[in-house]
């Protein structure tokens, strides 16, 4: 077997991660419908979320929680991926909510959740 595919399977996580990534990217960038654009930029957000902690993650090491004295730090995790990950879920969550408020009042305004038309109709209600 090539050495780029035991690559892959050893690394199942970090390549699920690049997966969804394009399945978002790729949603976001082939429809119209903004409810999809939203569904594929939360899919973007998931694999970002699952590559740090993949990479944040050691087989074998403690959280970095002191017991009973051990302050050797081959011991443990690094902290910083997992609070990077914390910080950004809490993030993309209110840029969600955001985005789908918007996406509210745009079809509250236009009846319609297709980007193309919603750009048509601002142009004629331009001019």
């Amino acid at each position: 077997m090539p050495d780029f595919l035991m690559n892959l399977f050893t690394n199942y996580y970090e390549t699920a991660a690049m997966i969804l990534f394009g399945i978002g990217f790729t949603t976001l960038l082939t429809h119209r419908n903004l409810i999809k654009k939203i569904i594929g930029f939360n899919f973007m957000d998931a694999a970002i979320y699952l590559f740090l902690a993949a990479k944040g993650y050691i087989a074998g090491r403690l959280a970095p929680i002191i017991v009973d004295g051990n302050t050797d730090p081959s011991n443990y995790v690094n902290p910083i991926p997992t609070g990077l990950v914390l910080t950004g879920i809490v993030v993309s969550v209110s840029v969600t909510a955001f985005m789908l408020a918007l996406t509210c009042r745009l079809y509250d305004r236009f009846h319609t959740l297709d980007i193309d038309e919603i750009t048509h109709l601002v142009r004629k209600e331009r001019d």
